[in-house]
C-alpha cells in the first residue's frame, strides 16, 4: 500500500531567498502583519502570526542583491496565507491595498476565495480563505470540482 501523510500533517512554513533582508522584513511585517520572532544577524529572519516560531523564513545566504527568478524557470509559484474567515481576508486585502501593493488577480475557486500579488522580490503571494467543506463544489462522482471564477473584490472589501 502506498504511503500517505498522516492526518494532521500541514505545511509548516515557507523559507524564501530574498535580495534585501530589511526590505523583505518590512514587507512581511508592515504589509502582511507578521511579527519578527528572531533575526539571525543581517542574513536571515523568522516571522510568524500568533507567536509561532516561524511561518516565514527570509534569508540572503545565496541571494543578496539578486533579482527575481526569470519567467520560464522552475521554483516557487506562490506562497499561500490562509485566513480564518472572509472578514479576516477582507481586512488583510484592504491592508495590502492601503500599503500600495497592486493585486495581480482575484479568484473564486469554489472551495476558496483568493487574492494574488507579489512581494518586493517577485515571490508570488496568495491570501485566501476556505469555504466550509460542505460548500465545496462537487462533480457527479463526489470529487472536487474547483473552478477559477472572478472574485468580486469590492464585495470582499465591504466586509473589512
Amino acid at each position: 500500500m502506498p504511503y500517505t501523510a498522516p492526518t494532521g500533517t500541514r505545511i509548516g512554513h515557507v523559507h524564501l531567498k530574498v535580495a534585501d533582508l530589511d526590505r523583505a522584513i518590512a514587507f512581511y511585517r508592515d504589509v502582511l502583519g507578521f511579527e519578527v520572532q528572531q533575526r539571525y544577524g543581517n542574513q536571515a529572519a523568522f516571522l510568524s502570526a500568533d507567536g509561532y516560531h516561524h511561518h516565514i523564513g527570509l534569508n540572503t545566504w545565496t541571494s543578496k542583491g539578486g533579482g527575481p527568478a526569470p519567467r520560464g524557470t522552475t521554483g516557487l509559484f506562490h506562497l499561500a496565507i490562509l485566513y480564518p474567515s472572509r472578514a479576516a481576508l477582507a481586512a488583510a486585502t484592504a491592508q495590502v491595498l492601503e500599503m500600495g501593493v497592486q493585486l495581480d488577480g482575484a479568484s473564486d475557486h469554489g472551495v476558496s476565495e483568493a487574492v494574488y500579488f507579489n512581494d518586493p522580490d517577485g515571490n508570488g503571494i496568495e491570501l485566501y480563505r476556505d469555504r466550509a467543506p460542505e460548500e465545496w463544489p462537487r462533480d457527479a462522482q463526489g470529487g472536487l470540482a474547483m473552478v477559477t471564477d472572478r472574485l468580486d473584490v469590492p464585495a470582499l472589501l465591504a466586509e473589512a
